[in-house]
C-alpha cells in the first residue's frame, strides 16, 4: 500500500533520508518557534524512523505527529491512509508501474528481504541450519560477481552486513564442524571484499586490518589457495600506497608458501610482482616475474576461486593489462608494448564481457594514454583518457586515482605540456582527483 505520505514525499522529492531529515528539522523549528515549544527544536527522527513512516510500517509518535500534519497540512489519518488511485493501477491483472513505483518496489523488496535474514539467522537456534548458511553462500555470489561492476556504494551496506553475518554465526557457538570450516571460507572472501573496499576509499589502514582478518579466516578454512589470495590482495594494496618492497614481499610470500596452486592465483601472483618491481625500479626482477605469470598461466586448472568470478580469478585479459603497466612503470615503449596496451583497451572495451571490470578498463586507458605521451601523441592520449574521466565520482577508486595522477606526471615531461590540450587535461585531472595519492605509487 502507497500512503498518501509516502506520495506527498515523492512529490516533494524527499525520498531519501538524506533530503528528508533535514526539511523535518526545519518544520519542526519552525512548528516549535510557532507553538513556543521548545521540545520540537531539536526534533529529528533516525533515517530508519522516516524509512519506516515511508513504507507504512510505523506510525510517527506524537511531537513527530504534529510536524508532519503541520508541514503536510493533513491529518495523521489522512496520511497513513491509502493514496489516492493514479495511473499506475493494475490492468487487465498485471501491474502497470512506472519507473518510480518500480524503484520503490525494489526498494520495498530490499527492506523485507533484510527482515526475512533477520528472521532466519535467529530462528535456527541449537544448531546452524542449512538455510542460514545457503543465504550467506548467496550474498558472498552475488558481492564477488557484482564487486568489479558496480560503484561501491551500491555494495558496501550489504558487504558490511554479510561479513558481521559471517563473523556472529563462527562466534556464536551453533556451527557444527564442516560448517564451521564453510563459514572460515565464507568469512575470508567477505574480509578480502572489505579490505578491497578500504582500500579502494583510500583506508589503506583499514585495508590491512581487513586482509590480516581474512588471512586467519583463510588458515582456519584451510584453504591454501585463499592464503595466496590473501597475500595477493596485500601486495595490491601496497602498490596501489607507493609501499614497491612490501608489494614485492607479500606477492613473493603467497608464491614461495602455496608453489603448488593451479588456479589463477598462482598467476596473479607473479603478475602482481612485476608490477612492484616495476615500481622500484627492477627491470630484471620485472622481466622474470612476468615469465613466471605466463608459464603458470599455460598450467592453470580453474579452481573453486575460479568459478565464483570477479576479482577472485585473474583472466588472460588482466594478466596483458598487468603487462603493459610494468613495461610502462618501466618506461619502455616499443611497438610491441604499444600494440599490447591497445589491445588491452580493446578487451576491456567491451562493459558485458565476463572479465569486464571497470577499474581495469580505466588502468588499461590510463596505461596507453601514457605510452601516447611518451610518443608525443596528445590527441591520442587525450581520446584514450576521455572515459576515465567521465566516470563518476562513485567509481573514482584509489587505483584509478593513482592511475590518472601518473598520466599526469607523464604530461608535465612531455614536450606538449604547454599546449592548451595539455593544460586542459591537467585542469581535469586535477578536478577529477583533488586528493593527491602517494607520490611513491607514481613513476619516477
Amino acid at each position: 500500500m502507497t500512503t498518501l505520505f509516502r506520495r506527498l514525499i515523492d512529490e516533494r522529492e524527499l525520498r531519501d533520508p538524506r533530503a528528508f531529515l533535514p526539511r523535518f528539522a526545519e518544520q519542526a523549528r519552525l512548528l516549535a518557534g510557532r507553538d513556543g515549544d521548545v521540545r520540537l527544536a531539536t526534533l529529528e527522527p533516525a533515517a530508519s524512523t522516516f524509512e519506516a513512516w515511508y513504507y507504512g510500517q510505523r506510525l510517527p509518535n506524537r511531537d513527530a505527529r504534529r510536524v508532519l500534519v503541520a508541514w503536510l497540512g493533513h491529518s495523521i489519518d489522512r496520511l497513513w491512509a491509502p493514496a489516492p488511485e493514479t495511473a499506475a493501477a493494475s490492468r487487465g491483472g498485471v501491474l502497470d508501474c512506472g519507473d518510480a513505483d518500480l524503484h520503490e518496489m525494489r526498494r520495498g523488496a530490499k527492506v523485507a528481504a533484510r527482515r526475512a535474514r533477520d528472521f532466519a539467522l535467529g530462528a535456527e537456534q541449537g544448531q546452524l541450519g542449512d538455510e542460514t548458511l545457503g543465504y550467506l553462500q548467496d550474498e558472498v555470489r552475488r558481492i564477488t560477481a557484482e564487486y568489479p561492476r558496480k560503484p561501491l556504494p551500491e555494495l558496501f551496506d550489504d558487504l558490511v552486513t554479510a561479513q558481521e553475518d559471517a563473523f556472529r554465526l563462527i562466534e556464536g557457538g551453533r556451527a557444527r564442524p564442516s560448517q564451521l570450516q564453510q563459514l572460515y571460507f565464507l568469512s575470508t572472501l567477505l574480509s578480502w571484499h572489505m579490505a578491497k573496499a578500504c582500500h579502494d576509499l583510500g583506508e589503506s589502514g583499514s585495508a590491512m586490518m581487513h586482509a590480516r582478518a581474512a588471512g586467519v579466516s583463510a588458515e582456519k578454512a584451510e584453504h591454501p589457495a585463499l592464503e595466496a589470495l590473501v597475500c595477493g590482495l596485500k601486495s595490491l594494496i601496497a602498490y596501489w600506497s607507493g609501499y614497491g618492497a612490501d608489494a614485492l614481499f607479500y606477492a613473493r610470500k603467497g608464491a614461495a608458501e602455496h608453489p603448488q596452486l593451479r588456479g589463477t592465483v598462482g598467476a596473479w601472483l607473479p603478475a602482481l610482482e612485476a608490477r612492484a618491481a616495476a615500481l622500484v625500479g627492477d627491470a630484471a626482477g620485472a622481466a622474470a616475474a612476468v615469465e613466471q605469470a605466463a608459464r603458470l598461466r599455460e598450467v592453470v586448472e580453474p579452481d573453486d576461486l575460479d568459478e565464483l568470478g570477479g576479482l577472485l580469478t585473474f583472466p588472460t585479459e588482466k594478466e596483458l593489462y598487468y603487462r603493459v603497466e610494468t613495461e610502462v612503470l618501466l618506461g619502455h615503449g616499443t611497438a610491441g608494448t604499444v600494440t599490447d596496451a591497445e589491445r588491452a583497451v580493446e578487451a576491456f572495451s567491451d562493459r558485458t564481457a565476463p572479465h569486464w571490470a571497470f577499474g581495469d578498463e580505466a588502468g588499461s586507458r590510463c596505461n596507453l594514454a601514457m605510452i601516447r605521451l611518451n610518443d608525443d601523441q596528445l590527441d591520442g592520449a587525450a581520446d584514450a583518457l576521455r572515459p576515465v574521466l567521465d566516470l563518476p565520482r562513485s567509481q573514482r577508486n584509489r587505483g584509478i586515482v593513482v592511475s590518472t595522477q601518473r598520466v599526469n606526471q607523464t604530461l608535465t615531461r612531455s614536450h606538449a605540456r604547454t599546449s592548451l590540450l595539455a593544460r586542459e587535461l591537467t585542469e581535469e585531472i586535477t578536478q577529477f582527483s583533488p586528493a593527491s595519492p602517494p607520490l611513491k605509487a607514481l613513476p619516477r
